[in-house]
Protein backbone atom coordinates (compact mmCIF):
# COMPACT_ATOMS: atom_id res chain seq x y z
CA UNK A 1 0.00 0.00 0.00
CA UNK A 2 1.69 3.44 -1.01
CA UNK A 3 0.32 6.51 0.84
CA UNK A 4 1.67 9.10 -1.31
CA UNK A 5 2.19 8.26 -5.04
CA UNK A 6 4.81 8.34 -7.04
CA UNK A 7 4.12 9.72 -10.42
CA UNK A 8 6.04 12.70 -11.25
CA UNK A 9 6.89 14.47 -7.88
CA UNK A 10 6.82 18.47 -8.81
CA UNK A 11 8.59 20.82 -6.18
CA UNK A 12 6.32 23.60 -4.93
CA UNK A 13 8.18 26.65 -4.12
CA UNK A 14 11.35 25.33 -7.08
CA UNK A 15 8.93 24.28 -10.28
CA UNK A 16 11.15 20.63 -10.11
CA UNK A 17 9.81 17.62 -11.21
CA UNK A 18 11.57 13.83 -10.06
CA UNK A 19 10.64 10.54 -11.00
CA UNK A 20 10.82 7.50 -8.82
CA UNK A 21 14.67 6.98 -10.48
CA UNK A 22 15.89 9.93 -9.17
CA UNK A 23 15.83 8.81 -5.44
CA UNK A 24 18.90 7.04 -4.22
CA UNK A 25 18.31 3.88 -2.06
CA UNK A 26 20.02 4.68 1.03
CA UNK A 27 21.17 2.27 3.81
CA UNK A 28 21.52 3.85 7.12
CA UNK A 29 25.14 3.06 7.63
CA UNK A 30 25.87 5.20 5.02
CA UNK A 31 24.80 7.85 6.39
CA UNK A 32 27.28 7.39 9.42
CA UNK A 33 30.98 8.73 9.10
CA UNK A 34 33.38 6.15 8.52
CA UNK A 35 35.05 6.82 11.91
CA UNK A 36 31.83 6.54 13.83
CA UNK A 37 30.77 3.23 12.31
CA UNK A 38 34.01 1.56 12.91
CA UNK A 39 33.85 2.40 16.93
CA UNK A 40 30.13 0.88 16.66
CA UNK A 41 31.12 -1.80 14.89
CA UNK A 42 33.71 -3.06 17.43
CA UNK A 43 32.82 -2.40 20.66
CA UNK A 44 35.34 -2.07 23.46
CA UNK A 45 35.77 -5.83 25.80
CA UNK A 46 34.57 -3.35 28.52
CA UNK A 47 30.18 -3.67 26.84
CA UNK A 48 30.43 -7.58 27.39
CA UNK A 49 30.39 -7.21 31.13
CA UNK A 50 27.78 -4.97 32.08
CA UNK A 51 25.01 -6.72 32.59
CA UNK A 52 21.81 -5.43 31.10
CA UNK A 53 19.50 -3.42 33.19
CA UNK A 54 21.63 -3.17 35.77
CA UNK A 55 23.75 0.44 37.04
CA UNK A 56 26.00 0.37 34.33
CA UNK A 57 23.77 0.43 31.60
CA UNK A 58 22.99 3.55 30.96
CA UNK A 59 24.27 6.16 28.60
CA UNK A 60 25.00 9.00 31.50
CA UNK A 61 26.72 6.28 33.42
CA UNK A 62 30.31 7.70 34.89
CA UNK A 63 31.48 4.26 35.64
CA UNK A 64 31.20 2.99 32.24
CA UNK A 65 34.31 1.55 30.42
CA UNK A 66 37.39 4.13 31.61
CA UNK A 67 35.31 6.40 33.29
CA UNK A 68 36.54 8.96 30.41
CA UNK A 69 33.91 9.33 28.08
CA UNK A 70 36.88 11.88 25.96
CA UNK A 71 39.14 8.94 25.68
CA UNK A 72 36.34 6.21 25.09
CA UNK A 73 35.62 6.03 20.87
CA UNK A 74 33.18 4.06 21.18
CA UNK A 75 31.06 6.56 23.90
CA UNK A 76 31.54 9.52 21.43
CA UNK A 77 30.36 7.44 18.43
CA UNK A 78 27.18 7.04 20.62
CA UNK A 79 26.42 10.81 20.77
CA UNK A 80 28.34 12.34 17.94
CA UNK A 81 26.94 15.01 15.48
CA UNK A 82 29.56 14.04 12.73
CA UNK A 83 27.87 13.92 9.16
CA UNK A 84 28.58 12.64 5.63
CA UNK A 85 28.47 15.98 3.91
CA UNK A 86 28.08 14.34 0.35
CA UNK A 87 24.46 13.90 1.41
CA UNK A 88 23.36 17.73 1.78
CA UNK A 89 20.74 18.47 -1.18
CA UNK A 90 20.51 14.77 -2.34
CA UNK A 91 17.54 13.27 -3.03
CA UNK A 92 17.21 9.57 -1.39
CA UNK A 93 14.73 7.12 -0.13
CA UNK A 94 15.33 5.37 3.24
CA UNK A 95 13.61 2.87 5.00
CA UNK A 96 12.52 3.16 8.69
CA UNK A 97 10.45 3.35 11.75
CA UNK A 98 8.34 6.95 12.51
CA UNK A 99 8.75 8.54 15.83
CA UNK A 100 6.01 11.39 15.78
CA UNK A 101 6.36 14.98 16.60
CA UNK A 102 3.33 16.76 15.81
CA UNK A 103 -0.14 15.78 13.59
CA UNK A 104 -2.02 17.56 11.74
CA UNK A 105 -6.47 18.19 12.54
CA UNK A 106 -7.02 15.03 10.96
CA UNK A 107 -4.63 13.34 12.94
CA UNK A 108 -1.80 12.75 10.15
CA UNK A 109 2.01 13.16 11.15
CA UNK A 110 3.01 15.97 10.09
CA UNK A 111 6.26 16.27 11.85
CA UNK A 112 8.57 13.10 13.33
CA UNK A 113 11.97 11.36 13.53
CA UNK A 114 12.63 8.23 11.53
CA UNK A 115 15.17 5.97 12.58
CA UNK A 116 16.45 2.75 12.04
CA UNK A 117 14.86 0.44 14.45
CA UNK A 118 11.92 0.24 16.47
CA UNK A 119 11.51 1.57 19.75
CA UNK A 120 14.37 4.26 19.46
CA UNK A 121 13.91 7.45 20.87
CA UNK A 122 10.89 5.70 22.60
CA UNK A 123 11.81 3.23 25.06
CA UNK A 124 15.66 3.26 24.65
CA UNK A 125 18.44 5.43 24.21
CA UNK A 126 18.26 7.49 21.09
CA UNK A 127 20.35 6.12 18.10
CA UNK A 128 23.47 7.90 17.08
CA UNK A 129 22.40 11.85 15.93
CA UNK A 130 23.23 10.52 12.53
CA UNK A 131 21.30 7.88 12.38
CA UNK A 132 18.07 9.85 13.56
CA UNK A 133 16.24 12.05 10.39
CA UNK A 134 14.22 14.98 11.43
CA UNK A 135 11.25 15.19 8.62
CA UNK A 136 8.35 16.95 8.01
CA UNK A 137 5.43 15.88 5.98
CA UNK A 138 3.26 18.83 4.25
CA UNK A 139 0.26 16.58 3.35
CA UNK A 140 1.10 14.06 6.70
CA UNK A 141 0.23 10.70 6.19
CA UNK A 142 -1.72 7.91 8.88
CA UNK A 143 0.65 5.82 11.17
CA UNK A 144 -1.58 2.72 12.57
CA UNK A 145 0.96 1.80 14.38
CA UNK A 146 4.74 2.21 16.11
CA UNK A 147 5.68 -1.17 14.95
CA UNK A 148 4.66 -0.12 11.49
CA UNK A 149 7.95 0.64 9.31
CA UNK A 150 7.64 3.33 6.23
CA UNK A 151 10.01 4.13 3.04
CA UNK A 152 10.49 8.05 2.74
CA UNK A 153 11.56 9.83 -0.36
CA UNK A 154 12.82 12.92 -0.28
CA UNK A 155 16.23 15.69 0.25
CA UNK A 156 17.63 15.62 2.40
CA UNK A 157 19.74 18.17 4.26
CA UNK A 158 22.61 17.87 6.74
CA UNK A 159 20.88 20.15 9.10
CA UNK A 160 20.82 19.68 13.04
CA UNK A 161 17.32 19.52 14.78
CA UNK A 162 17.53 18.96 18.92
CA UNK A 163 14.24 18.59 21.21
CA UNK A 164 13.73 16.79 24.60
CA UNK A 165 13.73 13.18 22.94
CA UNK A 166 16.84 13.04 20.41
CA UNK A 167 19.08 14.99 18.24
CA UNK A 168 18.86 14.45 14.49
CA UNK A 169 21.79 15.23 11.91
CA UNK A 170 20.03 15.21 9.15
CA UNK A 171 16.91 16.63 8.07
CA UNK A 172 14.28 15.67 5.34
CA UNK A 173 11.60 17.71 2.72
CA UNK A 174 9.43 14.07 2.73
CA UNK A 175 7.98 13.93 -0.72
CA UNK A 176 6.69 10.56 -0.57
CA UNK A 177 5.78 7.98 2.39
CA UNK A 178 5.32 4.45 1.62
CA UNK A 179 4.71 1.67 3.82
CA UNK A 180 7.97 -0.64 3.96
CA UNK A 181 7.59 -3.88 1.79
CA UNK A 182 10.55 -6.14 1.01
Amino acid sequence: MVLCVIGPLAMADKGAVFEKEDFRTVEWTELMPDGDLNALMNPPDYLSDIEDGGEEDVLESPIRGTGDPAGDRYQQALTSTEIRLEFDGQLIRIPGFVVPLDFDERQRVTRFFLVPFFGACIHVPPPPPSQIVYAESEKGFEQASLYDAFWLSGRISTTMTENDMAVSAYAMEVMVVEVYQE
